[in-house]
């Protein structure tokens, strides 16, 4: 009975941390300038990612998303979707994860849609689940790590970089990505 009292109290705990972070959500304005220099920085970091980027029907763009856990983790961020190097819409990502963890971590996230039944599946569901309603081919990177515009035939690519803090997590499993007014 303790140890579930600790566990309520440490998720009571990360729901508020992810809670105030939700708060300090970015305006619009803001959200559109850290878009464009997540996606800029991702080119320069990898250049094959612009080839693929101009043949995409869509790009998701999330400038920082952040994971918090204690044995329960949550992640939440903002984003846009562009098409047409346009805004079209503005998203939260959100996920829950159990097991082993601990600590906060910050990333960027970049999801491109290179078939127009991808990218029209995604718009179509709100609440739209990675793994789940799309399947989404992880692109890492780093000291060995190459891929090729021509390597890489997936309908949904995705990209996770710039990772900061104490918790080591790649994956955009379970990740739900929900459209917002900005």
């Amino acid at each position: 009975m303790r140890l579930t009292t600790v566990s309520f109290s440490l998720a009571l705990s990360l729901a508020s941390l992810l809670c105030s972070l939700n708060a300090a959500a970015a305006s619009k304005v803001e959200l559109d300038t850290r878009v464009a220099a997540t996606l800029e920085r991702l080119y320069d970091q990898q250049p094959e990612a612009r080839a693929l980027g101009s043949k995409s029907v869509a790009i998701l763009v999330f400038p920082q998303l952040i994971k918090a856990g204690i044995g329960v983790g949550g992640e939440v961020g903002e984003g846009a979707l562009l098409a047409n190097e346009q805004t079209v819409g503005y998203y939260r990502s959100t996920s829950v994860s159990v097991g082993l963890q601990l600590g906060v971590q910050s990333r960027s996230e970049v999801i491109m849609f290179m078939t127009e039944t991808a990218y029209q599946d995604f718009v179509n569901n709100d609440g739209w689940e990675a793994g789940v309603d799309g399947s989404v081919a992880l692109v890492e990177f780093g000291a060995g790590q190459e891929f090729s515009t021509r390597t890489i035939r997936d309908p949904i690519i995705g990209f996770i970089f710039g990772n900061k803090g104490l918790m080591y997590n790649l994956s955009l499993e379970g990740a739900k990505f929900w459209k917002i007014n900005k």
